[in-house]
């Protein structure tokens, strides 16, 4: 009788402590059996994860969230055409996909000529996300009045452009190039890849040797030379004049050789200290005639750009004068060649410059829906061995510090790039409303066979009237 009153007893007190503890873990639901002995313990540790199954529970307290799933992207990407810089990028495009499966890139390819124009459509469409920008020149100077802005400038004064200040792979290259190349009103906005020379031309030493011509280093040695080998049979220039703008480009060490201050030249034709019309112009204009006219050989009006090399390595040509992005075309040359600075002065100090300009960077569409893998498409580009390679597989004068140019280029224009200056190009801001024939510094396309001029006095003239046609207009 005790033991069943007893019994009772102890079913009523275990009833209430089932109750109390039902009312003590609200995330209980079904008590269970061991949930008087749970739910002190529970409610102690106050963990969110007890209760609706029970002691049960704590066995997956611990288990990681799966992880979200990574959204595919198609990152767009516009470069200008260069055929060594295209085949490596699409060999860094494919590795760049391998390690980032979610990413695939689409790269378009345009001329050099329509790189701007491309970039401000696409980016004024919000239909790119990487974009291959030119190094930053042509700023306005204190000199000027009423110019018109560069293209960049504009750009990033639309917030276009996607500030890059302070992001870690800015940091691996080195900071003039960021500061001249790459920044404006202290942000950054691109990130520079190389610097090129265009003022220098390649020679087939063989052939030199073979004929008995010692290197020219002044312009009179140079007019020799071409005479010794046309008149053996060979040919003494080649270049791409069927795309115009190699004709001026490949003169333009001989520009740099009579004017080696560049921005000076182009200060002075702003203020009247320089003119076309002086005796150093007429005199320049006349040797870009001989160049055009007289020293590269029959044909050259209907030679591409990109086939130049191919015929230069057919061995009966001497020289080529263009811009160092050429020599990985040269890599299976069956003759050892070198690259100088163009001889086109009378003084030999003044032919050992090299002139150029940053050329390819990069930069980010400010409005680009995929900022991460935009971000990380230039990290991976910027890392050391990558951006190694490229710069081998271009010829770029490297920007990162700790980058060589290990090639042969390398060490042919190792001796010149002490005295490495940038080109009139980059300074190049003519006032507004100048007449079609106001940078004579561009003669050397301009005289037959490319163009219509055959008289170097008579052009200088109308260089001069055409540029004061944009000073008198201000």
């Amino acid at each position: 009788m005790k033991f069943r009153i007893l019994g009772r007893l102890l079913a009523v007190l275990l009833a209430f402590g089932l109750i109390a503890a039902a009312c003590g873990d609200d995330d209980s639901s079904d008590g269970g059996d061991d949930t008087g002995a749970e739910a002190p313990g529970a409610a102690d540790a106050g963990d969110d994860d007890a209760g609706g199954d029970g002691g049960d529970d704590g066995d997956d307290a611990g288990e990681p969230e799966p992880e979200p799933e990574v959204e595919d992207v198609t990152l767009r990407v516009l470069v200008h055409q260069n055929p060594p810089m295209v085949e490596f990028m699409e060999s860094f495009n494919d590795e760049f996909e391998a390690a980032n499966p979610h990413i695939s890139v689409d790269m378009s390819v345009v001329s050099p000529g329509d790189l701007s124009i491309a970039t401000q459509t696409r980016l004024s469409a919000d239909d790119i996300d990487v974009i291959d920008i030119f190094g930053f020149s042509n700023a306005a100077q204190p000199y000027m009045t009423a110019v018109t802005p560069p293209n960049w400038q504009t750009l990033i004064e639309a917030g276009l452009l996607m500030d890059l200040t302070g992001q870690p792979f800015v940091d691996l290259y080195d900071e003039p190039t960021i500061q001249d190349a790459g920044s404006f009103n202290g942000k950054v906005y691109a990130i520079n890849l190389g610097r090129v020379s265009y003022s220098g031309m390649f020679l087939n030493l063989d052939l030199f040797d073979a004929e008995g011509v010692d290197v020219p280093t002044t312009w009179s040695e140079l007019v020799t030379a071409c005479e010794v080998f046309t008149s053996s049979g060979n040919e003494c220039m080649t270049a791409g004049g069927a795309d115009g703008w190699p004709i001026f480009v490949g003169a333009y060490g001989l520009l740099g050789a009579m004017y080696p201050d560049q921005a000076g030249l182009m200060e002075g034709l702003w203020t009247g200290d320089v003119r076309w019309t002086d005796d150093q112009g007429v005199e320049m204009l006349r040797r870009m005639q001989i160049f055009a006219s007289e020293m590269l050989e029959d044909g050259v009006t209907g030679l591409g750009h990109d086939a130049a090399p191919e015929r230069f390595k057919a061995g009966d040509v001497a020289m080529m004068p263009t811009g160092v992005w050429q020599a990985p075309a040269l890599d299976d040359a069956d003759f050892d060649w070198t690259y100088i600075p163009f001889p086109g002065s009378d003084n030999p100090e003044d032919n050992k410059y090299l002139f150029g300009k940053y050329d390819q960077g990069w930069a980010i569409a400010a409005n680009t829906p995929h900022p991460e893998a935009s971000l990380a498409y230039l990290e991976a580009f910027s890392e050391p061995d990558n951006y190694q390679a490229f710069a081998n597989a271009v010829g770029f004068i490297p920007t990162q510090p700790t980058a060589e140019l290990n090639t042969k280029l390398g060490a042919e224009v190792a001796p010149y790039l002490a005295n490495y200056r940038v080109g009139l190009e980059q300074y190049w801001v003519p006032p507004t409303g100048v007449g079609q024939w106001a940078g004579a510094w561009q003669g050397a396309a301009w005289f037959q066979p490319f163009n219509e001029w055959t008289d170097p006095a008579a052009l200088a003239e109308q260089a001069q009237m055409d540029f004061d046609a944009g000073l008198n207009a201000g």
